[in-house]
């Protein structure tokens, strides 16, 4: 741990004002803050060499344990009985998004690990479905800063246009329910639903009907994480055993990722704690927070291992991609709430 105390002190530093920021602009939020500060800050350092350790720490640690402490909060029994409504929508969308980025990889020619990382940030929930994935696929930070910088383009324009999308689809003015499904399940980023839901809420007085829906619909995706992650284990257990036919070495870590686990014992205790033991769900505020802060560390160090020219040049494609997966889960969620006689 010594060795790695400037690097994360360094992050740490950078982590302080990004929060600070992301709170005054939630619609950009902290991580993306953090990225940016990262990349100018790695431009001014010469030799790294005395804090790579510690950005590396932080970068990879970190954003498990981040992603570890997002558990506590998530009341599985909660989560699941008041989002089975919009759970047919949650599975196609997520679906939708994946098969898009699947098909695009292989017809664009994308890096496999960044169109992995924008399929699965724009289906499940931003950049914390990318924090999850990225260990799991060994992403390196360039490719998760670029995963990370598509999903918030997109991000933005949603938590801007769809309140006033919303109004011009004729989604009920006089409910929160159809446009918090709407946002819960189109927008991937807990920061941009909450601020869409929030301005529909303030533009028909309803309080906090429709952020209330949306939040839980987006707490329902927050579960995909688990089968997602571990799919992707399994996928890249049996790539490398092809290309290295000779090795018997199994790495379980690989196939059931350590701090995936713990998301879900992390979960289980908030689910004991609240539904049998009476503890409100308030308890775990302090923990989420400092989820949150974790993965700005965590961005800051990516930002810090990220080539600003290098990521600029390599944008177009995966841009392209993370808007085809945006249109194709927004209107595959219109769809199915027609169907499902919800819109």
């Amino acid at each position: 741990m010594k060795e790695n105390y400037k690097g994360l002190l360094l992050c740490i530093l950078i982590a302080v004002p990004a929060w600070i920021i992301g709170k005054m602009f939630p619609v950009i939020g902290g991580p993306v803050v953090a990225i940016i500060l990262g990349m100018v800050v790695t431009s001014f350092i010469k030799d790294k060499s005395n804090y790579t350790s510690g950005i590396r720490f932080a970068s990879k640690k970190i954003l498990q344990w981040a992603v570890i402490l997002l558990g506590f909060g998530l009341n599985l029994s909660v989560v699941i009985y008041t989002g089975k409504q919009s759970l047919p929508i949650i599975i196609v969308t997520i679906s939708m998004s994946l098969l898009i980025a699947f098909v695009l990889q292989k017809f664009m020619k994308v890096d496999r690990k960044i169109a992995a990382l924008v399929g699965i940030g724009s289906s499940v929930c931003g950049g914390s479905a990318i924090a999850a994935a990225a260990p799991v696929i060994d992403a390196d930070d360039e490719e998760v800063a670029q995963a990370i910088a598509v999903i918030f383009f997109f991000n933005v324009i949603a938590a801007i246009l769809f309140p006033q999308l919303g109004s011009l689809l004729g989604f009920s003015a006089e409910s929160g329910e159809s446009f918090g499904v709407f946002a819960g399940t189109a927008i991937n980023d807990t920061s941009s639903v909450t601020a869409a839901a929030s301005t529909w809420d303030s533009i028909h007085n309803l309080g906090s009907a429709t952020l209330d829906k949306a939040v839980t619909v987006k707490l329902t995706r927050t579960l995909a994480i688990i089968p997602i992650t571990l799919v992707l284990g399994f996928s890249r257990l049996r790539s490398e055993r092809k290309e290295n036919i000779t090795s018997k070495e199994i790495s379980w870590k690989k196939v059931f990722p350590t701090f995936i686990i713990y998301f879900v014992l992390a979960s289980v205790i908030t689910t004991v704690l609240t539904s049998f033991v009476g503890i409100d769900i308030s308890f775990f505020d302090p923990i989420k927070a400092l989820s949150k802060f974790f993965i700005v560390i965590a961005m800051a160090a990516i930002g810090l291992n990220t080539n600003l020219i290098k990521l600029i040049k390599t944008g177009g494609k995966p841009i392209i991609m993370g808007f085809c997966c945006w249109i194709g889960i927004t209107l595959m969620s219109l769809l199915m709430q027609s169907l499902m006689g919800i819109w």
